[in-house]
């Protein structure tokens, strides 16, 4: 199951929250910076990053949901 990450750029506020929540180092960047997905192939789906997004700004799809 690969799963999909979307980033909604205008809601983010860059805290960076996603970041330091993925067991898997899916995400790169700073605090202050927008998050890069780097390493979507490693994503188990498990959406810590969606559930502790302050913004909303995290969605994660598998692809069994388009």
């Amino acid at each position: 199951m690969v799963e999909k990450i979307k980033i909604n750029k205008n809601w983010c506020k860059k805290c960076g929250i996603c970041i330091a929540f993925c067991p898997k180092g899916v995400f790169e960047g700073q605090p202050g910076q927008l998050p890069k997905v780097a390493k979507p192939e490693e994503c188990t789906g498990c959406k810590l990053c969606e559930l502790r997004c302050p913004d909303f700004a995290i969605e994660v799809r598998s692809d069994d949901n388009e």
